[in-house]
């Protein structure tokens, strides 16, 4: 009975201050509810002391629609930062809380992505930014499609996208229904990604390629980046991704080398992804390559400078970190929040490691704003340089 009277006081209180804190401004049932509500509290001096100390800090209505407040950074923020042994979990900080997405661009998108059946990324992994990526204005508008399906053959445990060992066929027609849809968006950027499928001979490769291959033909101006699979480091497999004609060819460290078996799936291996960028880089000489690091999940800050030094070492050009988020309870809970400040000191260090572009911050993904950022950071300065 406790319980109940916690949950509905909670909800009480936070529907009050959104409706300007007058009970009877409520709707007549929730008026007399909460009239309910307080007689039985009254009654019980242990409901009345909890209730007393929701109404100095009790959740407003940003805590029930995804935690819409302004952009803060880590100042007066005095919330744990780390997580200790005992601790179920930290609460979020005020930097993390992103708007809802709305506009033009993000709902034509969106009824795209529903009536071609295509999948995206950006959803599966309920990625922070959708609003931000999809609702951009023509052509630095971006979008993550997430080719061969929404389920996985591998269980990583930061990633929420389901897993199964037998997944359904591919789509012959996704190929070509990918580049309709993406031809009318107004796209400047997009990026191919996919799920692993261990199943398959080549990993899906021949899939990813005629993907690009149909997005090319259909827009030639588009850039096109592909956050490829590792295809279990089969060498060919790369190639045929690498030569397919894109503009970016990415595959994620996710992080660092300590951390990897209990992070990434076993089939993972932190060695076998450097390769997998190595091999992709002197397959097409020129071609830019990017990977992303997740923080957060209990590492220190000389395994990521270390992590950071041997993607250069392979000839890496892009790289973003950002904050890791817990998806789900079932998933590798969160072990730090780092700040603001933090991101913007790694941003440097890759400046400092001669890294094309560094994009670092707690909601950077690995392919947030992907086209804003790769086409005034890289495609302009190679463009001015093939000018001179």
């Amino acid at each position: 009975m406790l319980l109940v009277l916690v949950l509905v006081t909670m909800a009480l209180a936070a529907i009050s201050r959104c409706r300007g804190g007058a009970a009877g401004r409520l709707p007549r049932g929730l008026a007399g509810m909460a009239t309910s509500v307080d007689s039985l509290a009254v009654s019980s001096e242990k409901v009345k002391d909890f209730k007393s100390r929701l109404e100095e800090d009790s959740p407003d209505l940003g805590d029930f629609i995804g935690g819409v407040v302004p952009r803060v950074g880590e100042q007066g923020y005095s919330g744990k930062l780390t997580l200790d042994k005992g601790d179920k979990r930290l609460r979020l900080p005020p930097w993390l809380k992103t708007e809802i997405p709305f506009g033009k661009n993000f709902s034509r998108v969106k009824d795209d992505v529903r009536g071609l059946g295509l999948a995206t990324v950006c959803e599966e992994a309920r990625c922070p930014n959708i609003g931000e990526c999809w609702g951009g204005e023509k052509g630095t508008a971006t979008a993550t499609i997430m080719l061969m399906g929404d389920t996985c053959t591998r269980g990583c445990r930061f990633c929420s996208v389901s897993t199964s060992r037998a997944p359904p066929p591919l789509d012959p027609l996704e190929p070509r229904n990918t580049a309709e849809a993406v031809a009318k968006w107004g796209l400047g950027y997009i990026v191919l990604t996919s799920v692993d499928r261990d199943d398959l001979a080549d990993g899906g490769s021949a899939h990813i390629a005629s993907t690009v291959a149909e997005l090319k033909a259909a827009k030639p101006e588009l850039l096109v980046e592909v956050l490829s699979p590792d295809f279990s480091g089969r060498v060919e497999d790369v190639v045929a991704v690498a030569s397919s004609g894109l503009d970016v060819f990415a595959h994620n460290i996710e992080t660092v080398e300590r951390l990897t078996p209990g992070v990434r799936d076993p089939r993972a291996k932190y060695r076998q992804t450097l390769k997998v960028l190595a091999d992709a880089k002197a397959a097409v000489p020129g071609l830019v390559t990017k990977t992303s690091i997740m923080l957060g999940l209990g590492e220190t800050e000389g395994e990521v400078r270390t992590t950071m030094e041997e993607l250069r070492a392979v000839g890496v050009d892009c790289l973003t970190l950002g904050q890791y988020m817990q998806p789900t309870k079932r998933h590798l809970k969160v072990k730090e929040y780092v700040t603001p400040t933090q991101f913007a000191a790694w941003e440097k260090v890759g400046r400092e490691l001669g890294f094309l572009y560094t994009a670092s911050g707690p909601l950077v993904r690995s392919s947030y704003k992907a086209g804003e950022f790769f086409i005034k950071n890289i495609v302009e300065t190679r463009r001015e340089r093939e000018a001179v």
